[in-house]
């Protein structure tokens, strides 16, 4: 069998449709610092911006509804002596942000009641910033590049620095609980489903799982070879993580881990994207198992699905603009009554934000359960004080996405535990080993089947058309039509004297014939090819005790005046198959009735006769041509049934063949 097989999947379709320009944020003045981070952030409600600012660092923040032009001066929040190069939102309350800066400091913010990025201004209709941070964490002594909010506890941050060290920071206390000291710079770092663990790629082209609370590493070994920032991601409630990066000939890579085996390397080794130079920004779907690429200058962002450590392509979003940064809305942010899956930005040309929007396509009005399962809602499951202490949970509290379609009050409910990819590969392999099995005993039980039905229907014996043709009210219709006629004859009344009154006879019109015909291919299955020409058949005599009547030219046949039956000749014997022994119970059946009805001979003398009036031995030589003809087909449909019996059995054998394979 040839062709393309599709994998069934509901994401299969999903599409990503840009924003309309006024919509899009514009008149922005985005950093342009080589650091390598998302350089926006968002939280649903708001956006944050590395700014490019001169006189310190500061980074703007920009309500999602204030769409548009933006002004020439904006609101900044200002307050580091460096460059900002991070962000990061607090997940359990929508108006707290951090940022980190080239000086080594990371702030805590609070974002104003009455903030506005259009107009933002004093009592004097001046733009003002925002100045006072709640809280400076120091503790790193170089540069931090990237900080990073718990998953599932209040108040713990993670953050990386030149320093060559990951902090967890509790805010409450403003204190570095715990450090995790790498040989070299991380260039990346990502919290599991339930916070315990963290992943981290360094510029040693090392990646690493770590017991965050112990401090240990649970499993090491060596990541992507290129001298390029490697980032990584964890593939939801897993046991496996995900990691881009270069090779040595730096081609693009993406590699599937597992994090208790690091040192084995990639599950099926690196996946190749492509030759371009910019850093693949990772961004992973839990809710729908979809893994997101944005390359930082690329105009286009891939997307695959994830499933059972394998990478499935679905399609890309393309454009021609280029972006440098790239960021997500939590789920609870997306439009649900529109299939929205995911809400991202991305920069265009460092002077404009661009809303996308991955839908689904579908037409239904109703909630769609199953591609919106319950996702993290802003309630933290764990306080920081608990985290701390060792307490762990599943994973953040989940929301239900039916509540936000319906804008009700949504339920909470915990995070089931952790999934076992292994566990699972190796149950979805034993299901599909038995739905094989089960399969291929089906096949050959329907290979069976169709082997008993086509000997019994594909060969008809030339019996059963005989009898067939006997029991059809049709044929008999047709042969006591013929034999009425005779009779009719027999009975005529003596033609006058002034001239002759023949007797018109109605034959058989072409349907009856087609109606015979059809119930004689009923009896051929399968149906074989029609016949498109009718063979050439020379008119035979047959003596009247042998004539049989199936089809009758739709003519006026006239009586003829004879005083003595006509001389017949004999037939002519041809060497035929069985089939001809079988239709001649049928001419028998009619010669039998033709003997008991002579024909009479009219007064008026055969001259008087109409010239082109056929004579009854020419109607009985057309008769038995018809019965010739009709021979022949059955002959023909006969030898087609036997070689489609064949061809049949051919094809059994090697269909057990494959099987047997």
């Amino acid at each position: 069998m040839s062709g393309k097989f599709v994998r069934a999947s509901k994401y299969r379709h999903v599409f990503g449709q840009a924003a309309k320009r006024e919509l899009c944020y514009e008149n922005l003045k985005i950093t342009k610092n080589a650091w390598d981070s998302n350089i926006i952030q968002s939280n649903g409600q708001f956006l944050a911006v590395n700014w490019d600012a001169s006189g310190g660092g500061a980074f703007a923040v920009i309500p999602v509804n204030e769409v548009g032009k933006a002004p020439d001066t904006v609101p900044l929040f200002r307050g580091h002596k460096g460059p900002v190069l991070d962000t990061a939102f607090n997940p359990f309350n929508k108006r707290q942000i951090v940022s980190c800066s080239d000086d080594g400091k990371i702030l805590l913010w609070e974002i104003p009641e009455d903030y506005s990025f259009h107009k933002y201004v004093d009592e004097e209709e001046n733009i003002k910033d925002v100045t006072e941070p709640i809280k400076v964490l120091s503790g790193h002594t170089r540069k931090v590049g990237l900080v990073e909010f718990h998953p599932a506890a209040e108040n713990v941050l993670a953050s990386s620095s030149l320093d060559y060290s990951v902090k967890i920071w509790n805010l409450e206390t403003g204190k570095a609980e715990i450090t995790l000291q790498h040989k070299d710079l991380v260039t990346s770092f990502a919290f599991n489903y339930n916070g315990s663990l963290l992943a981290t790629t360094s510029r040693d082209k090392k990646l690493r799982i770590w017991d965050i609370r112990s401090g240990k590493i649970v499993s090491e070994g060596a990541g992507h070879t290129g001298a390029k920032p490697s980032r990584v991601v964890w593939l939801g409630n897993t046991d496996r993580i995900l990691t881009t990066g270069f090779s040595r000939l730096s081609d693009r890579q993406v590699g599937v881990w597992d994090i208790n085996n690091i040192e084995k390397g990639p599950i099926d080794g690196f996946l190749v994207i492509d030759a371009s130079s910019g850093v693949l920004i990772p961004i992973y779907d839990e809710s729908t198992n979809m893994l997101f690429l944005a390359g930082k200058g690329d105009g286009n962002i891939r997307y695959y699905e994830y499933e059972n450590d394998y990478l499935h392509e679905l399609s890309q979003y393309a454009s021609t603009d280029p972006q440098r940064g790239f960021a997500v809305a939590p789920k609870s942010a997306v439009n649900v009554k529109e299939n929205e899956v995911l809400k991202s930005f991305k920069t265009v040309n460092d002077h404009a934000i661009e809303p996308i929007s991955f839908i689904v396509p579908r037409r239904s009005e109703l909630f769609q359960e199953d591609i919106y399962p319950d996702c993290p809602s802003d309630k933290p499951a764990l306080t920081a004080q608990e985290w701390f202490g060792g307490k762990d949970a599943n994973g953040p509290l989940l929301m239900s996405m039916e509540a936000l379609y319906e804008g009700s009050e949504p339920t909470i409910r915990e995070s089931p535990s952790v999934t076992v990819v292994s566990a699972a590969k190796e149950e979805a392999e034993k299901k599909e080993e038995e739905e094989k099995v089960k399969l291929e005993e089906k096949k050959k039980e329907e290979a069976a089947k169709p082997k008993e039905t086509f000997v019994k229907e594909s060969t008809p014996a030339t019996k059963n058309v005989d009898e067939l043709l006997k029991s059809s009210d049709d044929v008999n219709n047709l042969l006591n039509k013929v034999a009425d006629q005779s009779d009719d004859e027999e009975e005529a009344p003596p033609a006058s004297d002034d001239k002759d009154e023949w007797e018109q006879v109605e034959k058989a019109d072409a349907e009856s014939l087609s109606k015979s015909k059809e119930i004689v291919e009923e009896t051929k299955e399968p149906v074989v090819e029609k016949v498109k020409e009718e063979p050439k058949t020379e008119p035979v005599s047959l003596p009247k005790a042998e004539t049989k009547a199936v089809e009758i030219e739709p003519k006026e046949v006239a009586k003829i005046e004879t005083k003595s039956e006509p001389e017949v000749p004999e037939t002519k014997q041809e060497d035929k198959s069985a089939t001809n022994s079988e239709v001649s119970s049928i001419k028998s059946d009619y010669g039998s009735a033709k003997a008991a009805s002579p024909i009479p001979t009219p007064s008026t003398p055969r001259s008087t006769a109409s010239a082109g009036a056929p004579t009854l031995k020419g109607t009985v030589e057309k008769l038995h041509g018809i019965v010739e003809n009709l021979e022949s087909h059955i002959l023909k449909l006969t030898q087609a049934s036997l070689e489609k019996d064949e061809r049949l059995s051919a094809l059994e054998k090697k269909i057990d063949e494959l099987l047997k394979k």
